[in-house]
């Protein structure tokens, strides 16, 4: 994993910046490489820390990263997405938060640990409603309640105005500037997956590996026929070249040809057991069952009554996820709070 280290500040849990002494440097982490959870760069920093281009702070993880990392595996790119869509599915409709700003938000909160609104007011200034900004870039500035909206192409940040942005955000017991996901844990055997996948495209896609020995014994065979078979086992390697072969020994014998598997077998079991097991990791960091991530049960039983497991998921995860959002209306008057509905299918036993 790579990192990239210059001297800069820390900042303490209440805000204020502290100077750092010169052997205080700040990290940025890429993904990749494959390091333990002690000692690595994801989960062993000394804070955040001020950007050197801004007057903003530096999340502790990559937040390109993240973005990233949910395409490099099938469960881990959807499973927010079903999560996001359980939330506004239950969401009452509101004129102060539309179903569209809650679910985006609750996909940021999810994917980064922490999602932002924007407080839209009248000239009076009242809050009419609540816009939900990308968290992708959204930082936090030096100035007390003051957060910024950093941009492409080297243009300044948009600057938002103190009080004007609100965050929800994880907890986090190493910083109180940004939340990080619940999910940080499981990043590896999300790659993990991914490697596996892409070795078994790449030994598809060369063609070229050794997938049999194919022995003679006894097998009367003249050079040319010897030739002509040796020609065709060449030309059966290569990309989508897998074929049959026909031969032909005239008074051969029944055990004058074998054919022994070399390439596949081993590398198939192992290609198997990684994707089951990293699979079956990325469901726990979600605590998802596997009958909620459409995955076909390897047994007759199947994964038990799903009505059962909808019950327990929704009362245990999607009810904690709508408690995250029900605390914007200490921010909204008593008229326009937002509610969710209590489904009866999943909460009556």
């Amino acid at each position: 994993m790579a990192k990239r280290k210059r001297n800069q500040q820390s900042t303490a849990p209440a805000g204020k910046t502290v100077t750092a002494g010169s052997n205080d440097r700040e990290m940025a982490f890429s993904f990749g490489d494959a390091e333990p959870a002690l000692g690595n760069a994801i989960t062993d920093y000394l804070g955040t820390f001020l950007d050197p281009q801004g007057d903003y702070y530096t999340p502790p993880v990559s937040q390109s990263g993240l973005s990233k990392i949910l395409r490099a595996n099938a469960h881990h790119g959807t499973i927010p997405y079903f999560k996001r869509n359980l939330l506004r599915k239950y969401f009452a409709p509101s004129t102060a938060l539309s179903a569209e700003d809650l679910g985006n938000a609750g996909f940021d909160f999810m994917v980064f640990g922490h999602c932002y609104f924007k407080r839209i007011e009248n000239r009076l200034g009242q809050l009419l409603r609540l816009q939900h900004l990308p968290a992708l870039n959204m930082r936090r500035m030096t100035e007390p309640d003051r957060y910024c909206m950093i941009q492409r192409d080297g243009l300044d940040p948009v600057k938002f105005a103190p009080g004007e942005v609100i965050q929800l955000r994880e907890y986090d017991p190493n910083q109180q500037i940004y939340g990080v996901p619940q999910y940080l844990g499981g990043i590896h055997s999300v790659l993990l997956n991914e490697d596996a996948t892409l070795f078994r495209r790449k030994y598809y896609n060369n063609g070229a590996h050794m997938g049999y020995i194919f022995y003679t014994a006894d097998a009367d065979l003249d050079p040319d026929d010897e030739k002509a078979l040796k020609d065709q086992i060449r030309a059966s390697k290569g990309v989508g070249n897998f074929r049959s072969l026909f031969l032909n020994i005239p008074g051969g014998k029944p055990d004058s040809v074998k054919i022994i598997p070399v390439g596949d077998i081993a590398t198939k079991d192992e290609f198997e057991r990684v994707k089951n097991l990293s699979r079956n990791d990325v469901l726990s960091m979600w605590r998802i069952q596997p009958a909620l991530a459409g995955i076909m049960p390897e047994n007759t039983g199947g994964f038990g009554d799903i009505e059962k497991i909808s019950r327990v998921y929704y009362e245990n995860e999607v009810v904690p996820m709508q408690d995250v959002f029900l605390a914007l209306n200490q921010y909204l008057p008593a008229a326009r709070q937002i509610k969710f509905t209590q489904p009866k299918g999943l909460t009556d036993g």
